[in-house]
Formats: C-alpha cells, structure tokens, sequence
C-alpha cells in the first residue's frame, strides 16, 4: 500500500509539474497527460522492490526536470517570441547581459 501511495504521488506530481509548465498550451497538456499516463501503466505491473525504486526515483526527476527547465515560449503580438522563466527555473535569477555591458569586437 505504500508503494501505491508513493506511485500516486509521483503521479500527482508529474501532472503538477506538466500543467504549470505548458499553462495556455492545450495541446502540450493533453499530449504530456497522455505520455505520463502511458508511462505509469507500462509499469503498472512491476513487482521488484529494486525497479519500483527506480521508476519512482525517474518520476521524480522528471517531475523535477519539468519544473525547473522547460520555459514555455510565448507568441508576442509582435510575432516573435518571448520567453518569460519564473524564480523556479534553473538559472532565472542570472542576468543576460545587455548590448551595453558586452565588450565591442573590432
């Protein structure tokens, strides 16, 4: 009962992580559902204590991975894109250096 309860959670987790991730972008939602889904019921019928570690420990990784690292793009009215990392994101508290700060090559 526990690893059904630890596995719920993962699942839980991955679809949290995917819903804020691809927020607007039905498609992506639906598709990573799907995905999350099949890969839960692919192993549905795991009994080794060893792999269910493994496939707990990946989820979370994943989960982790969506989190932290994807950056959904977004069209801007002007046509191109924009891409927005919240403080979650992995490297979004860096700064970009701007046109000013970076050395002329002549």
């Amino acid at each position: 009962m526990v690893r059904t309860a630890e596995a719920l959670s993962a699942y839980r987790a991955l679809l949290r992580a995917t819903r804020k991730s691809f927020r607007g972008d039905t498609l992506m939602l639906n598709e990573s559902a799907v995905e999350v889904r099949k890969k839960f019921e692919d192993n549905r019928n795991v009994t080794s204590d060893t792999e269910i570690q493994k496939l707990l420990d990946d989820a979370r990784e994943a989960s982790s991975f969506i989190s932290t690292m994807i950056v959904q793009a977004k069209l801007s009215p002007q046509g191109g894109y924009v891409v927005k990392p919240s403080k979650d994101h992995a490297g979004a508290t860096l700064e970009i250096p701007s046109e000013e700060i970076l050395p002329k090559s002549t």
